[in-house]
C-alpha cells in the first residue's frame, strides 16, 4: 500500500500540480483577455479572469489532496512500526522484513 502511494499517486498529485502551476505563470505572461482552456478532450475559449480562478481552485484542490495523502502516509508508517515491534518481538531474528 505504501508503495502504491510512493511511485504512484504523490507523482501524479505533484506532477499535476507542477502542471497548474506552469499554467497560471503562463496564464501571467499572456496578454489576451481570452485564452483556450482544456476541458476534459475539448479546449473551450474562456475568458482569461475566469481560468485564472479555475485554476487556483485546482491548486487548492490538488494541494489538499496531497496533505490528506501525507498524513494518510504517516498513518501507515507508523502502523507498520507497531507491527514490525510485535513481529520482532513475537519470532526474533527468524524473520526479515523490509525497511519500507
Amino acid at each position: 500500500m505504501l508503495s502504491l502511494f510512493t511511485y504512484t499517486i504523490a507523482p501524479f498529485l505533484q506532477e499535476t500540480n507542477d502542471n497548474l502551476e506552469d499554467a497560471s505563470n503562463e496564464l501571467i505572461l499572456t496578454d489576451e483577455e481570452v485564452v483556450r482552456f482544456q476541458i476534459g478532450e475539448v479546449f473551450a475559449h474562456v475568458p482569461r479572469d475566469e481560468v485564472e480562478t479555475r485554476i487556483e481552485q485546482m491548486k487548492e484542490v490538488t494541494g489538499k489532496n496531497m496533505e490528506k495523502l501525507d498524513d494518510e502516509k504517516e498513518s501507515v508508517v507508523a502502523q507498520m512500526a507497531k507491527l514490525k515491534k510485535i513481529l520482532y518481538g513475537k519470532f526474533g531474528d527468524s524473520i526479515n522484513l523490509e525497511e519500507n
